[in-house]
């Protein structure tokens, strides 16, 4: 399958951060949105909350006039990271008193918030989740095998 322009870098940079370790859902440069914008936490600016999909005015006026980081528009990247969160077990938008995880360094933990993520990147590009298993199966068709006695 071939991905889109956006996605493939977005999906290598996730699952090299995901393998070396180097993501973690409370740092804005180590977190969904921030491995995919190369370590930058500029994407924090679009929204007062982390986790919250409400642009702010700056991120209001980057989305008026069109801008994209690596490919995604302000909204599409809070949407992401909203995702991301909520995957990881996160009451979103983060507050002090929020839910948050015991350790948010657990590789299952972080695993199911990528997955989660991952879904939502597939989406905004309009293709099935490629991280979905049951898909290319279901075209399989198993036909019945007579089992002989010796």
């Amino acid at each position: 399958m071939i991905l889109p322009k956006r996605l493939d870098p977005a999906l290598s940079k996730l699952y090299v951060a995901y393998q070396q370790g180097t993501l973690h859902p409370e740092d804005a440069c180590r977190c969904a949105v921030g491995n995919i914008l190369n370590g930058s936490d500029s994407w924090k600016y679009l929204s007062d909350q982390h986790g919250s999909i409400k642009l702010n005015y700056i991120g209001s006026v980057h989305e008026l006039l069109g801008r994209r980081f690596e490919g995604y528009l302000p909204s599409e990247l809070l949407q992401i990271e909203r995702t991301f969160l909520k995957g990881c077990g996160y009451q979103v938008p983060l507050f002090h008193q929020t839910k948050k995880v015991f350790n948010p360094e657990d590789r299952e933990l972080l695993f199911n918030g990528l997955s989660e993520a991952i879904g939502v990147l597939c989406k905004l590009d309009g293709i099935p989740h490629v991280m979905e298993l049951t898909a290319p199966f279901k075209r399989i068709i198993i036909a019945p095998v007579a089992l002989s006695s010796p």
